[in-house]
């Protein structure tokens, strides 16, 4: 990290301006070689400084340089930023010139890898700056700008330092037994403090499952048999033909997908092809992609046809339907009643009735699945969760030793063993914010970065 980096901060192509970022010991005198203007190792520190790009007495760019001088930058180094025009060729010439002049390319999210390296911001914050450049909804964005702001570091934060209260109190009953004033610490005491981690740390793990769907979504696949108005509902609801619509029986042979959103939420759309009985291969290949993919499958949009009877694949098919979330479509309410809804042995609030044709019980889909994922709950609390799977399922970890810790303690494990287990913890909590981690896993996780980030 002692080397001076550089990249294109903005994407390329032809714009009104383009940045090239510079960051590192050498930053400020580097880019003073190649700038003609004032004297940059002079300029106060976060200024902005007209000029111009040169190569010797050649012209390059007419550019506005910003100075942000070490400690109080994003890499907490001497940090220059180059504002020119936003062409491909003279991006790349001040490019091309900042790494003759001995800059190195920076490697994809090197500029944040270092402000965490640095101690400017922790592993949540860093993995925060993705989430806030791929944010593409209002929730997406709060919750990046809460996750760069620390408060949800904070959480986790909290829990260590139960911890390390619990850790320190038995470690001074072993090692100065002989302490009146100390509480001594038996396995009844502890029980309850374990407990009230546990409790801490299943409702971090509830809270995040609504981070998780702000997200990356809901992922949303529509099942049912051919020609029940699958196509026809994904079309409805992305107001677009994007799926091709026939009355021929297994037009769909392969998914189709397609984005809404709801109230601020993503609906990550599958429509899938029609499920039945088939001797066509390819046909059959799709069925079997539709079951996977149901299974896989946040929300389950089952599609039953008003005009025919309820065969029995499809009441086995419900039945595997029932321990997931979903709702059951009966389609093409306008054609004669041939369904017999008593037949269908579900949760009767979970049925909407639709005639996509006639564009009726849109609507009230839409509300069922604002209802079945408190998505206005979701959408007016202030989103402090942790979002990613990497955090989530270190979390998971953490809650499966507790509740192990709780076992032991109950079976009078000895305190020494126990003051052990739970500083594993401890340590493993702190991979979530970046208190400990390892080389590999940072860059493994910058790696998703972008380069000039």
């Amino acid at each position: 990290m002692n080397d001076t980096i550089c990249a294109i901060a903005t994407s390329q192509g032809i714009g009104a301006i383009a940045i090239v970022r510079i960051s590192g010991e050498e930053a400020i005198s580097i880019v003073n070689s190649i700038f003609k203007g004032k004297d940059l190792s002079k300029v106060d520190s976060h200024t902005i400084n007209y000029g111009h790009i040169v190569n010797q007495e050649e012209i390059i760019d007419e550019v506005l340089v910003s100075v942000m001088k070490s400690p109080r930058t994003f890499t907490t180094e001497d940090v220059v930023e180059i504002n020119t025009h936003g062409g491909i060729a003279p991006t790349n010439k001040v490019l091309e010139l900042l790494l003759e002049k001995g800059c190195r390319l920076a490697e994809p999210g090197e500029f944040t890898k270092r402000a965490f390296l640095n101690g400017r911001i922790d592993l949540l914050e860093a993995e925060a700056v993705m989430d806030m450049i791929d944010a593409k909804t209002e929730n997406q964005r709060k919750m990046a700008a809460n996750q760069i702001d620390g408060k949800t570091s904070s959480l986790i934060n909290e829990l260590r330092n139960d911890m390390v209260q619990i850790i320190s109190n038995i470690n001074v009953n072993i090692d100065y037994p002989e302490y009146d004033d100390v509480d001594i610490i038996t396995n009844d005491l502890l029980i309850p403090k374990v407990m009230k981690l546990k409790e801490k740390i299943k409702k971090i793990l509830k809270e995040s499952e609504n981070g998780k769907i702000i997200k990356e979504g809901i992922k949303t696949s529509i099942i049912g048999r051919p020609n029940v108005g699958k196509s026809s509902l994904l079309n409805a609801l992305l107001q677009e033909d994007k799926a091709i619509v026939t009355n021929i029986a297994g037009t769909t042979r392969d998914i189709v997908e397609g984005q809404i959103q709801i109230n601020g939420i993503v609906l990550n759309m599958i429509d899938t092809a029609g499920i039945r009985e088939t001797e066509d291969i390819i046909e059959a290949i799709g069925v079997e992609k539709s079951l996977k993919i149901m299974e896989e499958s946040d929300l389950v949009l089952f599609m039953l046809n008003n005009n025919e009877e309820l065969t029995d694949d499809m009441k086995e098919l419900l039945d595997k339907v029932k321990n997931k979330k979903y709702i059951v479509l009966i389609n093409k309410i306008d054609l004669e009643n041939r369904l017999n809804k008593e037949e269908i042995r579900i949760d009767k609030n979970k049925i909407v009735e639709l005639s996509i044709t006639e564009n009726k019980g849109i609507d009230e889909l839409k509300e069922k699945i604002i209802e079945l994922f408190n998505i206005e709950e979701i959408e007016t609390k202030d989103p402090t969760y942790l979002s990613n799977t990497r955090s989530i399922s270190i979390l998971k970890r953490c809650l499966k030793r507790i509740e192990e810790i709780e076992e032991s303690l109950t079976n009078n494990v000895p305190i020494d063993m126990i003051e052990l287990d739970i500083k594993n913890i401890w340590e493993e909590l702190g991979t979530i914010n970046g208190s400990t981690y390892e080389e590999e896993l940072l860059d493994e996780m910058f790696k998703r970065f972008c380069l000039g980030k």
